[in-house]
């Protein structure tokens, strides 16, 4: 047979084709992506699972965890969670679903797609809006210093700059309407809470490590 992988023998082969096969067909057909391109995210998640055993049918989210670390360069562990979160409900495993619905919005090109995702990650416990609480929970751990009088008043002026930048209303809560309307106009804005997807360059070393050759850089 020819092999998918050549770091897997045929026995591997023939089994990830039979565990995958109908999702790599589903995937292929509702996702911005090429079949081999699924194919190869499904192949580094059954690599994945295999670490786990020979039993192993999900990888773990430890190990999602770790990717977040190394991989994608995402540090914040409160974000970190709450991506998972917005990804899955399971608080052990990780599934094919799940592996794939994350990689979809991660490298996507669609900013309405990225801003409804980035504004789940940073309204988790807050039912759908921001206030000032959860705001000024976020923005703490841009500033940290000993001096914590002066900690504490670039946190506050810095809420209030968040605010009246994105409250447009006016009514001390920023909807999912006010802060997609700013970071239309200003895209820049889009992860002004904390980063929530990888950058440009760890975009780029996803793409080789996943071989997905829509994203390999032009030149």
């Amino acid at each position: 047979m020819n092999r998918i992988d050549t770091t897997m023998d045929d026995m591997a082969n023939t089994k990830f084709l039979t565990l995958y096969s109908g999702l790599i067909k589903q995937f292929t057909t509702t996702m911005d992506f090429t079949y081999n391109e699924v194919v190869c995210l499904l192949i580094v998640y059954y690599k994945f699972v295999q670490i786990n055993g020979p039993s192993a049918k999900q990888m773990k989210k430890k190990q999602l965890h770790s990717i977040f670390l190394v991989l994608f360069r995402i540090h914040d562990v409160t974000i970190i969670e709450r991506i998972l979160l917005n990804i899955t409900a399971d608080v052990i495993y990780v599934s094919p679903e799940a592996w794939m619905q994350m990689f979809s919005v991660f490298l996507s090109k669609n900013l309405e797609e990225r801003m409804k995702f980035a504004f789940q990650v940073y309204t988790s416990s807050t039912q759908g809006v921001l206030n000032r609480e959860t705001v000024g929970m976020a923005i703490a751990k841009f500033f940290v210093d000993d001096d914590d009088d002066e900690i504490l008043e670039l946190r506050a002026d810095m809420c209030e700059f968040i605010f009246n930048k994105f409250d447009v209303d006016k009514d001390g809560i920023i909807s999912y309407e006010e802060y997609s309307e700013i970071v239309t106009q200003q895209p820049d804005l889009l992860q002004f809470l904390g980063q929530v997807f990888p950058d440009a360059s760890d975009k780029t070393v996803i793409a080789y490590c996943a071989n997905i050759a829509s994203l390999f850089p032009e030149d």
